[in-house]
């Protein structure tokens, strides 16, 4: 008798696989056809789907109805029924004549695409959202392309790691992961292979970072798969990657099994199969997890919103900034787009972020996030209106921090305080109040000299960049004017605070 093979699957996942047999559906006729789709990616909040598809567009292709070439095709989700809406062929400069364009990558927020175009060696392209038009694709630079080729990527959460399919020399086997980090600059570094424990002697494919920053999915033919390409799945923990396991034999059939995707909150995939009972020899395919215990989205925020002007409530594209208070450093930076004034965010837990948004005229808006380690996965929705500059306007500035009871300002208010500086700069037609505020604990006298000191020891701050002593003042304002209860410890948290507000010269 011959050895039986390892199929890899471990307890767990076999268990897995038997819970969710009645979960995976083909997206039928909405987003397949009789000819081949796959390679579907996706929006992190799941409201957006780009897949590549055969079916025939030019007159020549449907008169003989054969296999076209590959084009990129784009649905949205209807969450009032539950469905995707019929897919729609996107235009050009996405998808050009006589050549196979395929989409690869979406960032998070969908505003960034990465596509394979079959050059020579086949190499990886990137298209940005400007309101509702995709940009021309723009090759990527070499560290990322090679002579080789490449064949299908992924970003990071915050955009400045791209993960992606290579057969270049120096590897494991034949195509393998490799990815390559944006520097402080903005450039690419030198591309790394991210080792053997990932990459086989075989062929890897369909590479996807989830928006937690550490769960890899992947497709080998490696790692004793069921047959073909299976998908697998590998974290990054404790800097190293965990040994990659096999997604089941829900997903995986002994045809080939590509392109996973997974949404932000580990309730839904979407990937491309071979498996029998299709409309075509490939399609997309939906699966839903009913795992309670899905370690992927624990301790991850997705924050989103949409940016208006206060007046006119019409959308507006803002530049957003991500901050690691403890680090003071910048960590991403996206932009909201600027035909639906929407941006969205993956905030893996364990930091204390401060977010900024910021239009040139308008006074900016901060928010401060600090997410401990063990927190549940959540949305955060939010709508965010900016005000023009102009007299009489104020703002919280929330990633301003003191001791409690102190005046003394944390290093975590380095990057808030930078901003303001920025700001008053930008300014100088106005006259700008730095206003603190207290809770009630205290007495009445005590809490209006501390505001006091706080507001001058932010001034100081400003002083010291080079803010000219005409255009700041600091005042002091205790306990008066709360924005919150005073008789709980969150409503006394947002009552000690730091405004700005503008004034007439």
């Amino acid at each position: 008798m011959g050895q039986e093979k390892d199929s890899n699957l471990s307890k767990d996942s076999i268990l897995e696989s038997s819970m969710q047999k009645k979960n995976i559906a083909n997206l039928g006729e909405t987003v397949n056809s009789v000819y081949d789709e796959y390679a579907p990616i996706i929006s992190a909040d799941g409201s957006l789907m780009i897949f590549t598809s055969r079916r025939p567009i030019s007159e020549i292709e449907i008169k003989n109805q054969i296999n076209g070439r590959e084009n990129i095709f784009i649905s949205e989700y209807n969450d009032m029924i539950w469905k995707w809406q019929k897919a729609t062929i996107l235009e050009p400069p996405i998808n050009q004549l006589n050549r196979n364009n395929s989409a690869i990558a979406l960032s998070n927020d969908g505003q960034r695409m990465l596509i394979y175009r079959g050059d020579r060696n086949g190499n990886i392209y990137e298209s940005v959202l400007e309101g509702e038009v995709w940009s021309e694709p723009v090759k990527m630079p070499e560290p990322i392309n090679s002579k080789k080729h490449e064949s299908s990527a992924s970003f990071s959460p915050d955009g400045r790691t791209i993960y992606f399919i290579s057969n270049r020399k120096n590897g494991q086997g034949g195509l393998d992961i490799w990815m390559c980090r944006a520097n402080s600059d903005g450039k690419w570094g030198e591309a790394e292979n991210i080792g053997q424990s990932v990459n086989t002697k075989e062929n890897e494919e369909g590479v996807f970072m989830h928006p937690d920053g550490k769960t890899l999915f992947f497709s080998s033919k490696g790692h004793n798969s069921l047959g073909g390409y299976d998908i697998f799945k590998s974290v990054f923990e404790d800097n190293k990657w965990s040994p990659p396991a096999n997604m089941g034999d829900t997903i995986n059939t002994t045809n080939d099994d590509l392109f996973f995707n997974l949404t932000a909150d580990g309730k839904t995939g979407y990937y491309s199969s071979g498996r029998e009972g299709g409309l075509g020899k490939k399609d997309i395919y939906e699966l839903k997890i009913n795992n309670n215990n899905n370690k992927t989205t624990q301790g991850l925020i997705l924050f989103k919103g949409v940016v208006k002007d206060k007046e006119s409530l019409l959308p507006i594209g803002a530049d957003i900034e991500i901050v690691d208070n403890e680090k003071n450093e910048v960590i991403a930076t996206l932009k909201s787009n600027s035909a639906s004034g929407k941006f969205l965010v993956s905030l893996p837990a364990g930091t204390n972020y401060g977010i900024t948004i910021n239009k040139k005229e308008y006074l900016f808006y901060s928010e401060n996030l600090n997410i401990p380690k063990d927190a549940d996965y959540e949305e955060l929705r939010i709508v965010i209106s900016l005000n023009k500059i102009s007299i009489g306007d104020k703002m919280v500035l929330k990633n301003i921090f003191y001791d409690y009871g102190k005046a003394n300002l944390l290093p975590e208010s380095i990057s808030e305080l930078n901003r303001l500086v920025k700001l008053v700069n930008l300014s100088t037609d106005f006259k700008i109040e730095i206003a603190s505020y207290t809770d009630s604990k205290s007495s009445a006298e005590f809490n209006l000299i501390l505001s006091l000191a706080r507001s001058q020891v932010v001034l100081d701050y400003l002083f010291a960049a080079g803010i000219s002593r005409d255009q700041v003042i600091a005042r002091g304002y205790g306990e008066e004017n709360p924005i919150a209860s005073n008789d709980t410890e969150e409503g006394r948290k947002l009552n000690r605070r730091t405004e700005i507000k503008i004034l007439d010269k």
